[in-house]
C-alpha cells in the first residue's frame, strides 16, 4: 500500500507487519535464548545471546499470542511457542543459580559472557515475566514472581523512590552510577507487574520514579530530560561527552526517552486511581520539546538521535526506536486528549517509517540511518530487536499491553 495513501498504517497492514516481526524475532531463537541477528537475520557471534533481547522477544511474543487469542500463526509452534521457549531460557541459562538475579550475555555456546546484574536487563525480565503471565505462558509466573524479588532486593531504593544501577555478579560491589533509562523501563515493567498481578504498589512505585525523573528532572530542565546521575542523584550533564554515540549512555538529552516517557507518563495516571494533575501536561510538554528539538532538526526527515543542551544535534543519525516511539506517543496522546494534531503528527511519521525504516525484503525495519536516511552502523549494528516497532504497530490497532491502559479523552473530560 502507498506510504502516501489517507491511511499510513491501515489495520491489514499493522496486522501484517507484527506477523513478520514475530516471525523475525523466530530466526532468534537459539537454545540459549533470543540470539543478536545482524541485517541479514542471521546470529552475531561476537554479540552471544542477550538477556535484555530475550526478555524482549519473550515480550513480544507473548504479547502476539494474547493478541491472537492463543497460539498465534508465527512460526511452527506459534508466537506461544516462542513466549515459552523465552520463559524457560530466561529461568534456565540466563539465570545465575549461585547468586541470584540474571547475567547480562551469554556466547552462544552458553558461557557467561557478561556476569554483571544491570537494572536494565532486569526491568525486561520483569517484564517478560508479566506479560508471559497475562498470556498464560507455562512457567510465566513464576519468572514474574522471582523477578520481582530480585528487583525489589536488589534494585529497588525504597528510600529515594528509584532503582540501583548495576551490580558485581555476586551483588558486592554497586556501580557509582544512576540511569533514567533503567528507571524508565522499570517503569513500564513496574506497570505490566501490577496489571498481572492485581499489587496496586507497583503503579505507586511507577510514579515515584516519574515524580523525580520527570516531575523535578525534566521540568528544571525544560522538558529536557537528563539522563545520567551520580550515586546520590546528581545530574552528570557532561557524562560520555567523549563517547557520544554509546548505545545506552549516549552524550546529552535523547529525545526519543522524552517521546517514550511521554507515553508512559499517560499509562502511570491510567493505573492509579487519583492519579495527580501534572502527569497529562507533563506528558504534552515533553512530546512538543522533543517533536519540536529533533524531528527534521538538521533539514532531512527523520529524528535526531541526541542534542546537547542547546538542542543541537549530537548524533544525528535516526533510529527506528526513535520514531516508532513517536508514533506510539501520538497515538496516546490524541486518544487521551482528542486534539487532532496529535493524530496529523502520527500519520506524518507512519509516513516515514514506512518509506524509509519498513524492509519488506527483510522481513524486519531498518535499526539505524543516516543524516540522508541510507542504512547506517553509527550506533546500532544488526537488527536485533522488534519490541519498540511492535509497540507502536499494537498501539496503531489499539492493542494494548499489560498494564498500558490509557485514560480517554470521552472517560476524562479532556479536550
Amino acid at each position: 500500500m502507498d506510504p502516501s495513501a489517507d491511511d499510513p498504517a491501515p489495520p491489514e497492514w499493522t496486522r501484517a507487519q507484527r506477523e513478520r516481526l514475530v516471525a523475525w524475532a523466530g530466526r532468534a531463537r537459539h537454545p540459549h535464548g533470543f540470539a543478536w541477528l545482524d541485517d541479514d537475520g542471521r546470529p552475531r557471534a561476537d554479540e552471544g545471546v542477550h538477556t535484555w533481547i530475550t526478555a524482549r522477544a519473550t515480550h513480544v511474543a507473548a504479547l502476539h499470542a494474547l493478541h491472537a487469542g492463543g497460539t498465534g500463526r508465527t512460526g511452527p509452534a506459534g508466537a506461544a511457542g516462542l513466549a515459552e521457549h523465552g520463559v524457560r531460557r530466561l529461568r534456565e541459562s540466563l539465570r545465575d543459580p549461585a547468586h541470584g538475579g540474571w547475567y547480562s550475555r551469554l556466547d552462544l555456546d552458553g558461557t557467561p559472557a557478561d556476569t554483571a546484574k544491570a537494572a536494565y536487563q532486569h526491568a525486561f525480565v520483569l517484564l517478560a515475566g508479566a506479560t508471559g503471565t497475562a498470556a498464560r505462558v507455562p512457567g510465566a509466573a513464576d519468572l514474574l514472581a522471582d523477578a520481582a524479588a530480585v528487583v525489589d532486593t536488589r534494585f529497588w531504593d525504597d528510600r529515594a523512590g528509584r532503582a540501583a544501577e548495576a551490580f558485581d555478579r555476586d551483588w558486592s560491589g554497586a556501580e557509582p552510577y544512576r540511569g533514567a533509562n533503567s528507571n524508565m523501563h522499570l517503569v513500564e515493567a513496574f506497570l505490566a507487574a501490577g496489571a498481572a498481578t492485581g499489587e496496586a504498589e507497583w503503579a505507586r512505585r511507577a510514579l515515584r520514579v516519574a515524580e523525580f525523573l520527570i516531575g523535578e528532572q525534566a521540568a528544571a530542565h525544560g522538558h529536557r530530560l537528563p539522563e545520567h546521575y551520580t550515586a546520590d542523584w546528581r545530574v552528570r550533564p557532561e557524562y560520555n561527552r567523549d563517547r557520544p554515540a554509546d548505545p545506552f549512555r549516549p552524550y546529552g538529552w535523547t529525545p526519543g526517552h522524552s517521546l517514550e516517557w511521554a507515553r508512559l507518563l499517560l499509562h502511570v495516571e491510567a493505573a492509579l486511581a487519583d492519579p495527580p494533575g501534572w502527569l497529562l501536561p507533563a506528558a504534552e510538554a515533553l512530546f512538543t520539546t522533543a517533536a519540536r528539538a529533533s524531528w527534521a532538526r538538521d533539514g532531512a526527515d527523520g529524528f535526531c538521535y541526541t542534542l546537547d543542551w542547546a538542542d543541537r544535534p549530537v548524533i544525528r543519525e535516526r533510529m527506528h526506536w526513535v520514531a516508532t516511539e513517536a508514533v506510539a506517543a501520538a497515538t496516546a496522546l490524541h486518544r487521551r486528549t482528542a486534539d487532532p494534531g496529535y493524530a496529523e503528527h502520527a500519520d506524518r511519521w507512519w509516513r516515514y517509517v514506512r518509506a524509509h525504516l519498513v524492509d519488506d525484503a527483510a522481513g524486519n525495519w531498518r535499526h539505524e540511518l543516516d543524516p540522508a536516511n541510507r542504512p547506517g552502523a553509527t550506533v546500532w549494528a544488526g537488527r536485533p530487536d522488534v519490541y519498540h516497532a511492535y509497540t507502536a504497530l499494537a498501539f496503531a490497532e489499539g492493542l494494548a499491553a499489560p498494564g498500558f491502559a490509557l485514560r480517554t479523552a470521552e472517560g476524562s473530560g479532556a479536550r
